[in-house]
């Protein structure tokens, strides 16, 4: 009776001894794989590498033993299954010899556990140092593009932002009172793309809150921003910028625009382009401006955008102006809310790829 089933204890224990001898194998060759990549590591990096080749030594000398101790169960049990009783005895101490080999790796086994436990931790610090990268821009964009906006009584506005592909935003939009009577709305865009635009970004959009403040001329208060502005150091960069106050008392509007798209008016029935007023914030501390009005009456509605929405390609064609203008023209009812989602994702649509640039949408509606 003890023949079969010595066997199939031989049987199960050689397949065992198979399948952790593939485990040890491939372990065995990332161990050399470790080993070899080691050199090429930076200081920091490679203390990393050592612990994770040290926690590698230590799987492959388990799988090691684990393939020691079926093997020699298999050969065991094959032997006594055709021997008798006295051989089975001098035979079955052989079984002594992983113990012994487990005493001695489990000298190891304190400090492979520590390293273990120091490895989790460095990847958990890892994990939250990727986590701060993801939300430290979500974070800065939503300074330049703020995800809520209060309600504005006499007005219906819609927005809407998608960064492109670059880590940091160099797109940004405002909408604010400046009294009960005037709303100010602003659309900027800041060529180039990281954290140095996004600074600039910054630094437009609040210094202009200031002078808007000062000024009730959006043209004075452009004049000023380019003074300042074009005093920094940063010789590449360039702004481009359209500012619309909105004054209810008045009942007009008035615009200043500072070499950035023609925004879009739907007044009086038809859509009206408003052309820049001036050139390009950042190149001439000296550059003139000037302002526009033009009467505000209920239902009107203005839609200003960044470059990255006209400029949309599909090979050699642009989405461009005459596209924007005609979502207002096919629908002039329209809400702000919907105008804006519906331009983006016709914008999507006409690409078929990823939209690189950023792209800042802002529509507003005189109720």
């Amino acid at each position: 009776m003890k023949t079969p089933f010595l066997v199939a204890l031989a049987v199960v224990s050689s397949g065992a001894a198979y399948a952790w001898s593939r485990s040890a194998r491939l372990r065995l060759r990332l161990l050399a794989r470790l080993e070899a990549d080691l050199h090429d590591l930076k200081e920091l990096d490679s203390v990393a590498q050592r612990k994770a080749i040290a926690l590698t030594r230590g799987d492959y000398r388990r799988d090691l033993h684990a393939v020691m101790t079926y093997v020699l169960v298999a050969l065991v049990s094959f032997i006594v299954a055709f021997t008798n009783s006295l051989s089975s005895v001098a035979l079955f101490s052989l079984l002594a010899i992983p113990a012994i080999f487990s005493l001695l790796y489990n000298r190891n086994a304190v400090r492979e556990a520590r390293l273990s436990g120091e490895r989790f931790e460095m990847e958990k610090r890892a994990e939250e140092a990727l986590n701060q990268e993801t939300l430290a821009p979500r974070a800065w964009a939503s300074r330049l593009a703020p995800d809520e906006l209060p309600n504005f009584s006499g007005f219906e506005v819609g927005r809407i932002y998608q960064a492109g592909t670059g880590l940091m935003a160099g797109d940004f939009f405002d909408l604010y009172k400046v009294s009960d009577s005037r709303l100010v709305a602003v659309v900027g865009d800041v060529a180039g793309h990281g954290i140095e635009s996004s600074i600039t970004a910054f630094q437009a959009k609040y210094l202009l809150r200031v002078f808007l403040e000062q000024f009730r001329d959006p043209a004075q208060a452009l004049e000023e921003l380019n003074a300042q502005m074009a005093g920094s150091d940063r010789l590449e960069e360039f702004i481009s910028l359209v500012v619309v106050v909105f004054d209810t008392e008045a009942g007009t509007l008035r615009f200043a625009s500072a070499g950035h798209p023609a925004a879009f008016l739907w007044h009086q029935r038809e859509v009206r382009s408003l052309m820049a007023t001036g050139p390009l914030l950042m190149l001439n501390p000296n550059a003139t401006y000037i302002s526009r009005e033009i009467p505000l009456e209920e239902g009107d509605m203005i839609l200003m955008y960044t470059d990255g929405l006209a400029e949309v390609r599909n090979g050699e064609d642009l989405f461009g102006e005459d596209r924007i203008a005609q979502h207002i023209i096919r629908d002039p009812g329209i809400s702000p809310d919907v105008l804006t989602k519906t331009l983006l994702e016709s914008a999507r649509d006409f690409s078929r790829e990823a939209i690189e640039d950023d792209v800042a949408i802002l529509a507003i509606r005189r109720e």
